[in-house]
């Protein structure tokens, strides 16, 4: 059984040779986009001047995280990822990610300028 060390962390030494250890996993569930409250916002920082929109607050599943930056970079026409609970999308898009969030029924708001 290969657990990754991360999820050993806090775990007591056990004598025990019949000991295994077991962790437990949550499920998020995620929300319906009607209860969901997406920040839409222009970052610079840390990226060589380069702009990426970045879309934060989602609450859910990662993979239901991963399908929407997927619709959004298809839409977009654009290049980007999904990491740390956040969609990056390169370039400027606000408006147009704007748009789309709020066509598929999610409250959206701009933050920043």
């Amino acid at each position: 059984m290969a657990n990754d060390w991360k999820d050993r962390l806090g775990m007591v030494y056990s004598t025990n040779p019949d000991f295994s250890f077991e962790t437990e996993k949550e499920e998020k569930t995620t929300l319906p986009p009607q209860q969901q409250k997406l920040i839409v916002m222009l970052d610079r920082k840390k990226r060589k001047g380069k702009s990426v929109t970045l879309v934060t607050g989602f609450v859910g599943a990662e993979d239901d995280l991963k399908d929407l930056g997927k619709m959004l970079k298809t839409k977009c026409g654009v290049g980007g990822t999904v990491k740390d609970n956040e969609i990056l999308i390169q370039g400027d898009f606000r408006e147009r990610i704007m748009e789309l969030l709020k066509a598929e029924g999610y409250k959206v708001k701009k933050s920043g300028g």
